[in-house]
């Protein structure tokens, strides 16, 4: 029997290599503008990880290769890629065609001449230290390479700084550093956590808004163990 993932990347080769000439003509210029789909997702940082990985000094290594990311999919982890002109062609036409499984959402990019565009501009950003090069070139900014890293929360004023939170019936009471206490739907607050360097301080929960309505917010812990300790059950204020 055939295996299936080997049939979908033969197949995903065979049917972009027509587009080979677009890919050998692509304009790393014209890549850098079209860089912000990736940047939605990835860091040209090494060892910086978003939703996605890290894409520092990818160029020409097995895919699903980075130790410190814990989010591949078995699908990409079983497939035998290297990332090049080849691969990233038919990655960026339609991951899931090329790796069926993929965790990775991403509708693809139709257009050939688009695609080898932006495979020029990640020849060289995807080269060891290739992050601080394209900036240097001026290709892109500093912060299109740094990716859409969180703001740093650990320095926040007392009306964000969690003290306490309570929950009766359907509603969220949130108390702050300031000595206020706010209720919040339920479905309207997001616990969070950020154990990176960008989160708060251990045992200093911070509160975000989110959304556009000012009703809902996201509360970020700098551990998970501290959920269970700060929420607990109770309507007496």
């Amino acid at each position: 029997m055939r295996n299936p993932r080997a049939v979908a990347l033969a197949a995903s080769i065979i049917l972009v290599a027509v587009s080979g000439r677009a890919i050998a003509e692509g304009d790393p210029n014209r890549g850098a503008r079209v860089y912000g789909v990736c940047a939605a997702c990835h860091s040209l940082e090494p060892g910086v990880h978003l939703s996605g990985p890290s894409l520092a000094g990818l160029w020409g290594k097995k895919a699903a290769s980075i130790e410190d990311f814990t989010r591949y999919s078995k699908a990409l982890k079983k497939a035998d890629i290297v990332w090049d002109e080849n691969t990233l062609n038919a990655w960026l036409a339609l991951p899931e065609s090329l790796v069926p499984g993929t965790y990775m959402v991403f509708r693809g990019i139709e257009n050939d001449r688009v695609r080898g565009d932006l495979i020029a501009f990640l020849r060289l950003a995807l080269a060891p230290d290739g992050g601080k090069s394209v900036v240097a070139k001026g290709l892109i900014p500093a912060e299109v390479a740094k990716g859409q890293v969180p703001e740093p929360v650990a320095s926040v004023g007392p009306q964000q700084r969690v003290i306490g939170i309570r929950h009766c019936r359907d509603t969220y009471f949130v108390a702050t550093a300031d000595g206020a206490e706010r209720p919040y739907w339920e479905l309207n607050v997001r616990l969070k956590t950020d154990t990176g360097k960008t989160g708060p301080q251990k045992g200093k929960p911070v509160l975000l808004p989110a959304g556009m309505q000012g009703d809902r917010v996201s509360i970020v812990f700098a551990d998970p163990a501290e959920i269970g300790r700060l929420v607990e059950k109770s309507c007496s204020p």
